[in-house]
């Protein structure tokens, strides 16, 4: 089988590395890919440089699957032009991608399919805001509309702050036309849960439960961001899982086929445990970045041809690892506003048998050196028997990582790691 994984960063490269370990795998390329994941993949040829021209390419090289990564490229119709080019594509339909490239035209969708979800109301403008605010109280959610590469939600203490949010949409147009429409939802205090289901649009597996660390800083505090470090597997009391099952997951899955969505991949769906039951904070149509780099490594099985399956409209049955996973992001100074390029990376492929270092913002120069190229530069993804095994082993990966102004957290999985 020849695969090719469409992305640049550390989900990509995580795809890539559970691509080379399938038996059925003699090539795996990737495409725009980055230095780093260039160490396990090869590049398709210069001429490739947009959809058409990669599904003409992968027509021409006979490649037998396509897993795209990121949610632009799938809102962009890449699986749509490599279907049309019959090639078997792992990911939604552009059509299906909505519902995250429109937080608007997620909130409807839930709410037509019947998904706990927060009370929310369309803003357009400053005085939209203005109009709302009194029917909520603090502190407030406000979401941009469109993709904003995981910077489009504030979470506002004061309405001060919320006003201020508003004015960076709206009026200082920070986000541009991702933020020119925006949802003002109610919070919702409770533990964040990310929930991903493998999906051939009518039947599901729900993978194992992740629970990722958003913020920079430690104790969660700090902007958000992409997501600073992920464990799983993360067990819930039974009820709750039932309750995740029957409110959450089936209700999604219905909803996709009344509304005849093509979905062959990955439903990624952000949830909230909150006192009175789950609530569904947003849907993302692909693997999470960073929680793909952590349930990869826990399939006992071969994901090239569960992928595959998958993308011609099948579901195979998967078996899971008695095993935990961490997976460390590691950023570079000035992130998530300002990151610094250019900076030499010691460590930058420190992989052991326990230990994978994925590059998701890295350059290589002439001499070989790795240099930071991007804001998360590196992951450190570790295996062990138990989640507390695994974070400290991930910490030791990590310690053999330098460069100055490096960022990370040093308490991802603090409480699985405080119990043991």
């Amino acid at each position: 089988m020849q695969a090719a994984v469409v992305g640049s960063g550390g989900r990509e490269h995580a795809l890539v590395r559970a691509l080379r370990r399938s038996t059925l795998v003699s090539d795996v390329y990737a495409w725009p890919g980055n230095d780093g994941i260039f160490l396990d993949a090869k590049r398709p040829p210069a001429s490739v440089k947009d959809r058409h021209s990669f599904a003409v390419w992968a027509q021409e090289k006979n490649l037998d699957l396509v897993v795209v990564g990121p949610e632009n490229e799938l809102v962009d119709g890449w699986t749509d032009e490599l279907r049309a080019h019959g090639i078997s594509a792992f990911g939604p339909s552009r059509e299906a991608a909505r519902l995250e490239s429109s937080k608007i035209f997620s909130k409807q969708f839930m709410v037509e399919s019947g998904v706990p979800t927060a009370r929310a109301s369309i803003i357009k403008s400053k005085l939209d805001l203005a109009r709302a605010m009194p029917n909520f109280s603090a502190p407030y959610v406000l979401k941009a509309d469109g993709l904003a590469a995981g910077k489009g939600v504030f979470i506002c203490k004061t309405e001060q702050e919320l006003i201020n949010a508003g004015n960076d949409l709206f009026e200082r147009r920070r986000l541009g036309e991702a933020g020119s429409q925006a949802l003002l939802e109610e919070f919702m205090p409770g533990e964040e849960l990310s929930v991903l289901v493998l999906t051939n649009g009518y039947d599901f597996h729900v993978l194992p439960y992740c629970r990722d660390h958003k913020r920079l800083l430690d104790n969660d505090l700090g902007p958000n961001t992409g997501g600073m470090g992920v464990i799983a597997p993360i067990s819930v009391p039974q009820q709750v899982n039932e309750e995740i099952l029957q409110t959450v997951v089936e209700p999604s899955i219905r909803g996709l086929q009344k509304r005849g969505l093509l979905y062959r991949g990955i439903l990624f769906i952000g949830v909230m445990l909150t006192k009175t039951g789950p609530s569904v904070l947003e849907y993302n149509v692909r693997w999470g970045d960073p929680e793909a780099q952590a349930i990869l490594p826990m399939l006992d099985g071969d994901w090239a041809m569960t992928f595959k399956q998958v993308a011609d409209g099948s579901l195979p049955k998967l078996a899971w690892q008695k095993a935990g996973v961490a997976c460390l992001v590691v950023a570079a100074e000035g992130y998530p506003d300002s990151p610094v390029k250019g900076v030499a990376i010691s460590g930058a492929t420190a992989n052991s048998a326990d230990i994978d270092i994925l590059h998701a913002g890295t350059k290589q120069l002439g001499d070989g050196r790795f240099v930071t190229n991007g804001g998360r530069v590196l992951n450190v993804v570790a295996r062990a028997p138990t989640v507390g095994l695994a974070i400290e082993r991930a910490y030791q990966g990590l310690s053999q990582i330098h460069w100055p102004g490096m960022q990370y957290r040093r308490d991802i999985g603090s409480a699985i790691r405080n119990s043991n």
